[in-house]
């Protein structure tokens, strides 16, 4: 087991924490409206100056308090947001997470936070610290952000995951655990909401009452085809 450098570590908390929360605050922004890019510079800089106040009065401070280290993946995933906005277009409207993307996070975490809490004891979340391992799954997740890279799919996801790979290959960073490196409590958090906003919008989109596509419909009752026969019969007495 390799750990990173405190000091590494303590850098890396403080600017993953910078661009994270100018990210979470970017994106309350209406995606409709183009953001001048001043005000995503101000937002930037507010960020850096509330995570530089020391000890107890800094953002990171409490961020870090309650949600760890930022993962690899989620600060790239605001990197890329942050990118969107300042580029501005259509791209600042697709979203960053997709629904597939959210569904595998979702079961990822869950099966690691119900093993980290002992209800499976399987040692899943200690495996990220493993020294074979853990590499080869790194190798293999870079693989996949090289490949969704190369084929333009999704570059800004992609890129997010290969760059999670490479802070963990080269500094350990964030914790010295894989898993740490692509998931955290609050990109968990965020997979989970994707999905249960997912969820609302089909239901949504599908109304009660209406008939499946290729469903049978039902032959009426021969009581109500021997109403319609009389009703609209040619012979009247």
């Amino acid at each position: 087991m390799i750990l990173p450098e405190l000091s590494w570590q303590f850098l890396y908390g403080r600017l993953a924490w910078v661009l994270v929360l100018a990210a979470m605050v970017a994106c309350i922004w209406p995606p409709a409206w183009r953001m001048p890019r001043r005000m995503l510079a101000a937002i930037v800089a507010a960020s850096g100056l509330l995570a530089a106040l020391p000890g107890e009065a800094s953002s990171a401070w409490h961020l870090g308090l309650a949600f760890q280290y930022p993962s690899g993946l989620l600060l790239g995933l605001a990197v890329a947001g942050l990118l969107r906005r300042w580029q501005g277009g259509a791209a600042a409207d697709q979203p960053l997470l997709p629904v597939r993307a959210a569904a595998l996070l979702a079961c990822l975490g869950a099966l690691l936070y119900l093993d980290a809490f002992g209800l499976l004891s399987h040692g899943y979340y200690y495996a990220g610290f493993g020294p074979r391992a853990a590499p080869l799954a790194a190798l293999l997740l870079a693989a996949a952000g090289a490949f969704a890279i190369a084929t333009g799919r999704a570059r800004a996801q992609g890129a997010a995951l290969l760059g999670a790979c490479a802070l963990f290959s080269l500094a350990r960073l964030p914790s010295g655990n894989l898993w740490d490196a692509v998931l955290d409590p609050l990109l968990w958090a965020w997979a989970l909401l994707t999905l249960l906003v997912a969820a609302v919008r089909r239901l949504r989109r599908a109304p009660l009452g209406r008939t499946r596509p290729g469903a049978p419909v039902p032959a009426p009752e021969p009581a109500l085809q021997a109403a319609g026969a009389e009703s609209f019969s040619p012979i009247k007495e």
